[in-house]
């Protein structure tokens, strides 16, 4: 029979129901997915230890001859317990195992082997409770196999209730066992260089090493493995996007950006006329702009992708700008509305279009967007609906890409002919994680601010030590009110009396994974405000995700004309609600939030040429995680200094967030903080590759392994760009 390959299906290699269940477990459905779960961890089978010293709770090896074997009934319960002694000349132990009647056929008294597991004691007896075991055959070799055999590390994997460790690995070995020849992603001077292992052996000896010393050397060649193939996956995504012809749309002299450019009433900063241009030759260029736009809230990140949008219109072109909330989007159409001015929206016919709209008011959206009539439209999720047809789709523009996947801004832009694309996040990304999840797009950065801000103080209020600073927080907002400014109050759940649910109804969890038990929602805050002395006068209403979208609009539209003086809210504002007058934001138990977020929420405020003022309210005790989070946001109010702490605390895991689809979720091994010098590396290696291959045709193991990791979703949509 033919080797199995790391393509073949999993169900050919160990039979459908194991395969099912792996499936099921982990989303395994070949060979290669099987051999992709590493062990987490090794542990050692222990010494040959004589059963009269064996340590309790200690993992042991030990040589032992069967004496007896019986099997008796429990007694509070169905089932039976077998339980088996054995001797080693010495002393002698219990080996215990539940509802395993069919062990007696093996366990014979006068049988000899080995005997591994956890020391444990019952009645004053030691012994092993469902130990791993091997009968010998050859009674003279017993001594030498149980020493050789002691010395094997035990691979332990993460593992379910259904797929426990030991079954996961006696699978894996059945596979290694079948397994041909695996061509290498690595090219051969890449791995010479490294002092790396070929990948069958890698991958025998991070899943069966002999000795303890091979693991490592196994770890460093499949983390390379990982590096190397997602960066060229990445690159290959970017020349796939070159190798496409767009339409070129440079701006026009006299044209729609010109006239804009003429009505701006501020001057742009250094970074936005030098982004600017920098999109402009990408709109002028013979492929599709393909770039990702980071920069700090408030930056001017929606100025510039206008400049973009009115580019693109010049030739008739329309753009999409897709946002992760009916808030956002309603607001980004206010906004480019407003910056366009009397003059050129007309012309340009701004448009919403999302899933809440009234059904005659959506059809009357959806018309303009298909006749070409509406030149910018701007809408959530439904944009990429199959109902919404574009009449000439030039520019997509995805706001906050964390919470979209590369899946659903391939498939807006597969509604049009090679669009471009320009991605924002106002969420600071560390170098090497927009290397590793945004590495087919070129990265500009907007790190200086308009003039005129008047700045953010940012103030830990530690509840737990000083329980009166409680109180003042609600003075002090009651103080900026009085000044005629208006405040955020931002809660982690909508109401805590019916459990800690977030904006979604997902339950919200702690640090440790456990449901979170929070104070206060947004329901007891404005209970607690409506009956505060300093309130009496002031005005105040809430805002969620689960309110109708729009009465949510009709909120936020309320708070922007200065007719609610406190909004009490969930995150649903963390991004894009812009209220110039808003001074103070109060985030309540603010240790339930991550770093970005906080900071996110932070930047709502100081706006316009109002101070402002951030309160994170915290009963998180001094050296715990969660109040390093809550003191870092206040010590600096520099998005990149953070998002280098976030990745530091948090790991990449969560911050990498939806942006890991495809290629991207296929990390194992590789941390893009540790090896932060490992990608630099693999990314190099793989541009030369490319450069010298672009069709891989001389590297067909790593077109293979890209074959294998890049999601067929992510294909799919790549193909339609």
């Amino acid at each position: 029979m033919p080797g199995l390959s790391l393509a073949s299906r999993l169900d050919g290699a160990v039979g459908g129901k194991t395969a099912g269940a792996f499936e099921r477990a982990f989303g395994m459905t070949t060979v290669g997915d099987l051999l992709m779960h590493y062990p987490r961890r090794y542990a050692k089978r222990g010494e040959l230890t004589p059963i009269a010293s064996l340590p309790l709770g200690e993992p042991v090896t030990i040589v032992a001859e069967v004496v007896s074997a019986g099997e008796r009934r429990m007694q509070n319960r169905k089932g039976s317990i077998l339980e088996v002694v054995i001797s080693d000349g010495d002393g002698r132990m219990t080996l215990t195992f539940f509802n395993q009647t069919w062990r007696l056929k093996d366990l014979q008294p006068g049988r000899r082997g080995m005997f591994s597991g956890k020391v444990g004691e019952y009645r004053g007896a030691t012994q092993l409770t469902h130990p791993d075991y091997e009968l010998f055959e050859d009674v003279e070799s017993a001594r030498m196999t149980a020493e050789s055999y002691a010395q094997l590390p035990i691979p332990i994997y993460p593992a379910t209730s259904s797929l426990p460790s030991p079954l996961i690995h006696k699978t894996i070995s059945l596979v290694l066992d079948g397994l041909g020849d695996v061509e290498d992603p690595l090219p051969d001077d890449l791995r010479r260089r490294h002092g790396l292992l070929d990948a069958r052996t890698a991958l025998e000896r991070i899943h069966r090493p002999e000795v303890e010393e091979q693991v490592g050397s196994a770890v460093a060649t499949l983390r390379m493995h990982e590096a190397f193939v997602l960066q060229a996956a990445l690159l290959q995504q970017r020349q796939t996007v070159r190798a496409m012809s767009a339409r070129q749309r440079p701006a026009a002299p006299g044209g729609l950006l010109e006239r804009f450019d003429a009505a701006l009433p501020f001057e742009r900063t250094a970074d936005q006329v030098a982004v600017g241009d920098r999109i402009a030759a990408d709109l002028a260029g013979e492929w599709p702009m393909n770039r990702l736009v980071q920069g700090e809230v408030g930056s001017g990140k929606t100025l510039v992708a206008l400049r973009a949008m009115l580019q693109v219109a010049e030739s008739g072109g329309q753009s999409a700008l897709i946002a992760p909330t009916e808030v956002l989007a309603a607001q980004h159409v206010r906004s480019i509305a407003r910056m366009l001015g009397p003059q050129l929206a007309p012309e340009l016919m701004p448009t919403l279009l999302t899933g809440q709209l009234p059904a005659a008011e959506r059809r009357r959206a959806a018309l303009r967007v298909a006749s070409g009539q509406a030149l910018i439209v701007v809408g959530t999720h439904a944009l990429l609906s199959s109902s919404t047809t574009f009449a000439d789709l030039g520019l997509v523009v995805v706001d906050e890409q964390h919470r979209f996947g590369v899946e659903q801004r391939e498939a807006l832009r597969a509604k049009g002919t090679a669009p471009h694309t320009l991605v924002l996040t106002a969420t600071p990304i560390p170098r090497t994680v927009a290397m590793t999840v945004f590495g087919d797009l070129d990265v500009s950065t907007i790190r200086t601010m308009p003039a005129g801000r008047a700045g953010i103080q940012t103030f830990v209020a530690p509840v737990a030590e000083k329980p009166a600073w409680f109180a003042r927080v609600w003075d002090r907002v009651a103080e900026e009110v009085a000044q005629g400014r208006q405040a955020f109050v931002v809660c982690a759940a909508i109401d805590a009396e019916t459990g800690a649910e977030d904006d979604t109804g997902e339950e919200v969890l702690d640090d440790a994974g456990e449901p979170s038990r929070t104070r206060w929602g947004v329901v007891q805050v404005a209970d607690v405000l409506s009956r505060h002395p300093a309130f009496a006068s002031i005005r105040v209403q809430i805002l969620h995700g689960k309110m109708p979208a729009d009465e949510k609009d009709a909120v936020m539209q309320a708070f922007a004309r200065g007719d609610i003086d406190v909004l009490v809210a969930t995150t649903v504002v963390e991004v894009g609600v812009d209220v110039p007058n808003a001074s103070t934001m109060v985030i309540l138990e603010a240790d339930r939030f991550g770093v970005s977020q906080l900071h996110q929420l932070r930047g709502r405020v100081g706006r316009g040429g109002v101070p402002g003022l951030c309160l994170l309210v915290t009963e998180a005790r001094p050296g715990t995680p969660a109040r390093a989070r809550v003191e870092a946001v206040a010590a600096t109010l520099d998005g990149f200094e953070l998002a280098e702490v976030d990745l530091e605390l948090r790991g990449e895991g969560d911050v990498l967030g939806a942006a890991q689809s495809g290629a991207r979720s296929s990390l194992r091994l590789l941390r893009v903080v540790a090896d932060a010098d490992l990608i630099t590396q693999a990314r190099a290696a793989a541009e030369v590759v490319l450069a010298d291959d672009p069709t891989l045709a001389e590297h067909r193991g790593l077109a293979a392994a890209i074959e294998r990791r890049v999601s067929a979703e992510e294909r799919a949509a790549l193909a339609k760009g």
